[in-house]
């Protein structure tokens, strides 16, 4: 579906459709000044641009549960919650923060459920909760039931309920639009608008507007293995840093524990939740050796560094698929939750499984082993989302950009993320996001008799000039042409779906689960020489331009490169090992020198800036 025309100018734009994108919609909408606009006859002139029809964003995805301190199973606090979320991300979270996730989580939860979402449901009708890793009661002490779930379907229920929510709001989509290019003033300090290519036409547009929200998802698609659908391909990010500005601590990916083997497919955590155990090859349930209070439900870069430590230790598994092939997993042991409880509580699982294992967890073990899952890091943003350059020991804002989501950074997982904290961080953080554009649109809005077009010109020409060169780089990559100095049959590649796959096999071997300067030398080596100028040599083997997805995917891979290059950079720079970070050559944490985040630029350099520390001090993390 595309908008019936493009207005000259808009209010605000926002690029993403997942939960983060829909609820800075709803935020937006539903906040007292837009309402006071509407009432004086304003309407406010907003566009939802997704590459996918929403109900297809990666947000459906998600399984597990939606972390709130509703304490409606056993008693809980979100004091508790806010010190779990600061230990989970090794003490490199801002607490400003966390201390606003954890206190407006239960809002925020019920305020979802107001909307529609059909939470599973305790015996006397409450919202039902079960456990998750990394949550505990009493400041670190035993676990405790804080996840609210849907059965394993969370992320499903959520997204559909905030689509329906925006269509009865009457929200304009562009859907199958692919964003190429955020567009800035001339001195990268404010937003103009965006580029896009409309797929259904094959035409570059143009689309002002005065202010604009990234919120298009992670990066999964950086790794070979991982739990991420196709289309989380960085995009929001490499926009970022294409415009100019920086990413912060993007060197944190963390890597579900529970893949389902040599697919990526994700086995939720709720598996562990309702009882499943992991084991290595000898049977042995070894958790216990490596978090002994929470075992199998510790953090989950604890989780997944333990089951690497089994398999290098050779107490490894090969994938019942290929029996004579690499001892590369370990097994899920699900069979001592009761069958019907499994069809009740793990649809999902357990049709994974069988469909994709060709196994049945009610008895078989079942092979997994860790999977590229969610990005810490991503583009820098107050706790209003605001966009924001670090710059001379200060946080400067760019007028007019806003961020949400997994793309973005407000520092809410540090280096690594406690389960049931994404779709918060996205619901919660999106709708605060909504709230400060409408502040900002309530004061200029487009439509008002009253309002300032004096800066407008400007912004009109920079986005149409960015759409203009975009439309000749379209023209080229259709036509065939190609730098001089490379042809994509130099490098093995003739198109973007196996530089895709080379690109994923080299970061799997430089930073899944663990790395040394080493893989992350050698992998940039790989990137600049070969994959960088293979990328550059792509063109399309098609010349027509609408539904071409070659021509997307092109623009995905390079986006793909530019932030594997700035990862690898981060991650270099980052001599300690922490959270999801381990670095061989330097395992321990060192708060003396990293206790900071790093903020990096497409030119390598990387800047520290200190984390907000305000009621918890660093010390030991242990589970």
């Amino acid at each position: 579906m595309s908008p019936k025309r493009l207005e000259d100018m808009y209010d605000a734009v926002i690029v993403g459709a997942g939960a983060a994108g829909l609820s800075a919609a709803l935020g937006l909408l539903r906040s007292p000044e837009i309402m006071d606009l509407k009432e004086q006859g304003v309407e406010p002139k907003i566009l939802v641009v997704s590459k996918l029809q929403p109900l297809r964003s990666h947000t459906g995805s998600a399984e597990g549960g939606i972390a709130a301190s509703l304490g409606n199973i056993e008693t809980d606090d979100w004091h508790w919650h806010y010190y779990d979320t600061i230990k989970g991300g090794d003490w490199l979270v801002d607490q400003d923060a966390a201390k606003l996730l954890a206190e407006y989580a239960p809002e925020t939860v019920i305020n979802l459920e107001r909307q529609g979402v059909a939470f599973s449901r305790t015996e006397d009708g409450h919202i039902s909760q079960r456990r998750f890793g990394g949550h505990t009661r009493d400041f670190g002490g035993s676990p405790v039931k804080r996840a609210a779930y849907a059965a394993d379907r969370i992320g499903h229920q959520i997204l559909h309920t905030l689509w329906q929510q925006c269509v009865a709001q009457g929200v304009a989509f562009a859907e199958e639009w692919y964003v190429t290019d955020l567009v800035l003033d001339e001195n990268g300090n404010r937003v103009a608008g965006i580029v896009a290519l409309d797929t259904h036409s094959g035409k570059t547009q143009a689309v002002h507007a005065r202010n604009v929200l990234i919120a298009t998802g992670g990066a999964g698609r950086l790794f070979h293995t991982t739990s991420n659908s196709w289309d989380l391909t960085g995009d929001g990010m490499a926009l970022v840093l294409d415009a100019g500005l920086q990413l912060e601590d993007i060197e944190f990916v963390q890597f579900h524990p529970t893949g389902l083997a040599h697919t990526g497919i994700l086995l939720s955590e709720a598996a562990r939740a309702e009882g499943g155990i992991l084991r290595n090859a000898d049977g042995e349930p070894f958790m216990e050796r490596y978090a002994p209070e929470h075992k199998d439900l510790a953090a989950r870069d604890v989780v997944s560094r333990s089951i690497m430590a089994e398999i290098d230790a050779g107490r490894g598994v090969p994938d019942p698929k290929d029996p004579d092939g690499p001892k590369d997993c370990v097994w899920l042991d699900m069979t001592g939750i009761a069958p019907e409880r499994m069809a009740e509580a793990l649809p999902q699982v357990v049709e994974t499984i069988e469909q994709y294992a060709n196994l049945d967890p009610v008895k078989d073990w079942v092979p997994i082993k860790p999977t590229a899952h969610y990005t810490m890091g991503g583009i820098p943003i107050t706790t209003d989302g605001e966009v924001y350059r670090w710059s001379d020991g200060r946080r400067a804002l760019v007028d007019g950009l806003f961020a949400a989501g997994e793309c973005s950074c407000v520092s809410v997982h540090g280096a690594n993320r406690l389960g049931g904290n994404s779709l918060l961080d996205a619901c919660l953080f999106g709708t605060r996001a909504g709230r400060t554009l409408a502040a900002r649109i309530a004061d200029n809005p487009v439509d008002s008799p009253m309002a300032d077009e004096s800066a407008d010109e400007s912004l009109v020409n920079a986005a149409d000039q960015a759409a203009a060169r975009r439309s000749d780089e379209l023209n080229d990559l259709l036509n065939g042409s190609a730098p001089a100095a490379a042809t994509d049959t130099d490098y093995g590649i003739t198109n973007p779906y196996q530089l895709m796959a080379r690109l994923g096999s080299v970061m799997d071997r430089a930073l899944a689960v663990r790395c040394s300067a080493g893989t992350i030398d050698a992998a940039l080596s790989t990137i600049v020489e070969q994959l960088e100028p293979a990328a550059k040599a792509l063109h399309a083997h098609d010349s027509t331009a609408a539904f071409n997805q070659e021509i997307t995917a092109i623009w995905e891979v390079r986006h793909l490169i530019e932030l594997a290059k700035v990862m690898l950079k981060a991650s270099e720079a980052r001599q300690e090992s922490r959270g999801s970070l381990k670095r061989l050559d330097f395992p321990e944490r060192d708060d003396e020198h990293f206790l900071a985040h790093s903020m990096i630029a497409t030119d390598g350099a990387v800047a520290l800036q200190p984390v907000v520390i305000t009621d918890y001090p660093p010390k030991k993390r242990e589970y």
